[in-house]
């Protein structure tokens, strides 16, 4: 069996974990180049625990300027099996009012700068996305979230754009008319990657504003948001320490393969495969590029 590690990266107003015990900093380094931030390891509950702060501290980086490649491989160096992305969303639907962490089961990528594969030439993989979020991580945060009286839903579609800049109107009514039910700039392609790096993956979007769908929130500014982030922030770190304290110390296999995604998704036959790619897969594909 192996043992768990849970990942946490934390996204905007999550710039630290408290509750982190034996704490150490590690200037991590990728072949993908440099991460958001070091990486602070640590253990809850005696669960070892590796935390990732998705902006740097001092929210120094743009959604669009984030390393995500090098994010999901420098946890994935760590040791990293189970990775909970802590991200500041809108919402669409009125029962998802501020306050509210939403379970997303779903995502819907609509941005357009960003490096969103650790394949591609020299080395192509086709990874399943149909099911984007491995399956017993919500439970285990649903679980924590009743556990901590904090406000929650099951399940939900998160639009990713590209941003820095928020939604138009247009684009609002546009995705409420999809049903989506929250956005977001950060969970793609940081889901995709996971997969491909076979770290089961789920995220938890807090909501912090209804988006400017809204007839009594025509515009979604920073000073709104950063009144809610600091109380969702109180509330994430006490999900994550309940989670953590009851989280398996074995690494429960996914039920739908995140954690062997690689299984049949390399198409590039192996005298076709470049060297210099292999190299910076060491980590990600070692497992399947071993055999």
């Amino acid at each position: 069996m192996t043992k768990a590690v849970l990942g946490i990266i934390g996204g905007s107003g999550i710039y630290d974990l408290p509750g982190l015990e034996n704490a150490r900093d590690e200037m991590a380094t990728s072949p993908w180049g440099a991460p958001s931030a070091p990486l602070r390891h640590g253990t809850i509950a005696g669960l070892p625990v590796v935390f990732l702060t998705r902006h740097d501290k001092g929210h120094r980086l743009s959604p669009s300027d984030i390393n995500y490649r090098a994010n999901i491989d420098v946890l994935k160096r760590a040791g990293v099996t189970d990775l909970i992305s802590l991200s500041a969303c809108g919402s669409f639907k009125e029962e998802l009012r501020p306050g509210t962490f939403v379970l997303v089961d779903q995502f819907v990528d609509r941005t357009f700068r960003r490096e969103s594969s650790f394949f591609g030439k020299g080395c192509v993989a086709h990874v399943s996305m149909a099911h984007p979020v491995s399956p017993r991580l919500p439970l285990h945060l649903a679980a924590a979230a009743e556990a901590e009286g904090i406000p929650f839903a099951r399940g939900g579609t998160y639009v990713c754009i590209e941003g820095p800049q928020f939604s138009t109107l247009a684009e609002s009514l546009t995705y409420k008319g999809q049903g989506y039910s929250v956005i977001g700039m950060t969970n793609m392609p940081e889901a995709k990657l996971a997969r491909e790096a076979e770290i089961c993956y789920a995220s938890v979007a807090m909501v912090t504003d209804f988006d400017c769908w809204h007839p009594d929130h025509d515009a979604v500014t920073v000073s709104d948001i950063i009144r809610v982030l600091s109380a969702n922030a109180e509330k994430a770190s006490h999900l994550v320490a309940r989670l953590a304290r009851d989280f398996p110390r074995e690494h429960e296999l996914c039920p739908i393969g995140s954690d062997r995604a690689l299984d049949s998704a390399l198409i590039t036959a192996p005298e076709a495969r470049d060297g210099e790619l292999l190299k910076k897969l060491d980590a990600v594909a070692g497992r399947v590029l071993r055999k």
